[in-house]
């Protein structure tokens, strides 16, 4: 998943950067607000994270653009502002949660994965697929209470397919939410990862079918 962090303190990017790389999202970072305002229409991104406080235009104002040019990409805020009116106004602007700073970190990661699962149209963390059980919080596919190994790429191509399903999902989707701006990935990359994805999934009831001109969709079998 691909995250796009607006964050003007060096301090709380640095951290906020090693938090969800470690979780095993794909982050770009920038400073300040006006960078961003045609970046969400360039390239695909699952998440904004954006501060209110920045240089140039605020993080209001930014959502602001977004949401008039029809950009539906879910937005939390992460601002110290605390009253209630900054609150109100936040999410009256366009973003689809607030979080204050300080912040706790599982709160935090917690936030993210409903915000996910609500684009995704995924009710719950836990979702049961062919003979196995995949649980998005967890970041788990189990098969008869066993954990498929899967590394942190194969595991994001699963979560996406899992999300996207029954409707196919482009390989240009896949690579760019897989990539960030230090690694950018190409398709055939993707391709690989997809066919070892496919191998682990053999015995699982599920199937990863390539659907021609549209990209993958993951089918029960």
């Amino acid at each position: 998943m691909r995250i796009l962090l607006i964050e003007d303190e060096p301090s709380v990017a640095e951290a906020l950067l090693d938090v969800l790389q470690h979780a095993g999202y794909s982050i770009d970072h920038l400073a300040a607000a006006e960078p961003a305002e045609s970046l969400i229409g360039m390239t695909h991104y699952d998440l904004a994270i954006v501060d209110i406080g920045l240089p140039g235009i605020d993080g209001y104002e930014l959502i602001r653009r977004w949401r008039r040019r029809k950009f539906t990409l879910p937005v939390l805020i992460l601002t110290a502002r605390d009253g209630l009116q900054d609150r109100v106004d936040g999410l009256d602007t366009g973003a689809d949660d607030y979080i204050v700073k300080p912040f706790e970190v599982p709160e935090l990661l917690a936030r993210i994965r409903a915000l996910i699962r609500r684009c995704g149209s995924a009710v719950s963390s836990e979702l049961f697929l062919g003979k196995g059980r995949i649980d998005l919080s967890r970041r788990t596919f189990e098969v008869n209470s066993q954990i498929v190994d899967l590394t942190n790429r194969e595991w994001e191509i699963l979560r996406q397919l899992v999300l996207a399903s029954p409707n196919p999902l482009s390989k240009q989707r896949m690579t760019e939410s897989l990539s960030h701006w230090n690694n950018e990935l190409t398709s055939n990359a993707v391709e690989i990862y997809v066919s070892r994805l496919r191998t682990k999934l053999r015995d699982c009831g599920i199937e990863i079918r390539t659907i021609r001109g549209l990209g993958y969709r993951l089918d029960e079998i």
